[in-house]
């Protein structure tokens, strides 16, 4: 467990404590007394302040990162080279080259990092996932995404919060990235994206609300909204459909009572029946992702959430900075080594600022 903050002793070491045939070798924190806390309370037999130190004293067969974005890239890679798998916080790291040189560090047949992305582990997604895929619910048409939160001053005094160059976004990155990569999940493939994105409330570098249009392959289009200033929390997902409406509304995590489908007119009760419902009611969580991800492991095979699958949320989200910046559209694909939104997804800009309308409109 690389990182013993709030994420790893809230969500992932009560999945790793409770996961068959699994046990936890070492905490790694560069707060020594935090580390030494840490390996007590969970009954962890070694605890070090140095990564590469860890790696070469524990050779684990897998390493959990779950410090700040800005160390990612490089404590994932480390561990890669070091014969482990990786299970890595979201955002996978700060930009595409980041996670392309992640991904470089990847064996042909492992090891493999896979993200932190557990919404689309839950019994309710799954679910929908197969009805949409399999074209039982008809042609998509609609598609809303919503991550409205609050965050106060407080929570950016964390130094590391709300700069480019350790967090690597705003919202759009650090919070609204979880529902967008459901969508993702549920829908084809996006294909162009365009942006608006402000700063109109907490002081940080970043944006604190981001609004984006969306295109698919399909030709369905949808909408994007990430927000940390918002007092009535929410995360919904909605798809319109020829044969029903699917809703999912929840704010950090959901059961399979969240997820709603409305009927087209047109559907019969007798159809509606022939949807079925989950096997199981698990929700999207930290310890569904780690079972997945163990049973890849013991098979050998990419996981999910790794790869170009992994890929996806980052690329979206760093057009939709892009097209923010830029105020045009922003193609699948497009950014590309070279592109200054490649390596960065302010653009490279240290005044990061937003196209505004001029205040006399013609």
């Amino acid at each position: 467990m690389v990182g013993t903050g709030g994420i790893a002793d809230g969500r992932h070491l009560p999945a790793l404590d409770a996961a068959p045939d699994v046990a936890v070798v070492a905490a790694v924190d560069i707060d020594v007394e935090r580390a030494r806390e840490c390996a007590a309370k969970w009954r962890i037999p070694q605890s070090y302040t140095d990564v590469q130190t860890m790696l070469d004293n524990e050779s684990p067969d897998l390493v959990v990162v779950c410090t700040p974005p800005a160390l990612h890239r490089d404590q994932s890679i480390a561990a890669l080279r070091a014969g482990a798998w990786v299970l890595c916080e979201k955002p996978p790291c700060r930009s595409l080259a980041e996670y392309d040189e992640i991904t470089a560090a990847e064996g042909e047949a492992g090891p493999y990092a896979a993200f932190v992305f557990q919404h689309r582990f839950g019994s309710g997604a799954e679910h929908a996932k197969a009805l949409i895929s399999q074209g039982t619910l008809g042609t998509p048409y609609v598609a809303l995404c919503q991550t409205t939160w609050f965050r106060d001053d407080a929570y950016y005094a964390v130094p590391w919060r709300g700069r480019w160059d350790t967090e690597g976004g705003g919202p759009a990155m650090g919070h609204g990235i979880h529902q967008v990569d459901l969508l993702l999940d549920l829908m084809d493939d996006w294909v162009e994206v365009r942006a608006m994105a402000g700063r109109l409330a907490r002081d940080v570098e970043t944006e604190d609300v981001s609004t984006a249009l969306v295109r698919f392959s399909s030709g369905a289009m949808g909408s994007v909204v990430n927000s940390v200033l918002s007092p009535q929390q929410a995360s919904k997902i909605r798809v319109d459909l020829t044969e029903a409406t699917v809703e999912l509304s929840h704010v950090y995590g959901y059961t399979n009572a969240d997820w709603t489908y409305t009927p087209a007119k047109h559907v019969t009760a007798e159809r509606v029946a022939e949807w079925g419902e989950p096997a199981t009611d698990e929700t999207g969580s930290h310890a569904g992702q780690l079972a997945s991800l163990l049973a890849d492991m013991r098979a050998g095979r990419r996981p999910r959430c790794s790869g170009a699958d992994g890929r996806s949320s980052l690329e979206f989200t760093s057009a939709m900075y892009k097209a923010a910046v830029t105020g045009r559209p922003v193609f699948a694909g497009e950014i590309v080594a070279g592109d200054p939104f490649y390596t960065d997804p302010s653009g490279g800009r240290t005044d990061w600022s937003f196209p505004s309308a001029p205040a006399e409109q013609p």
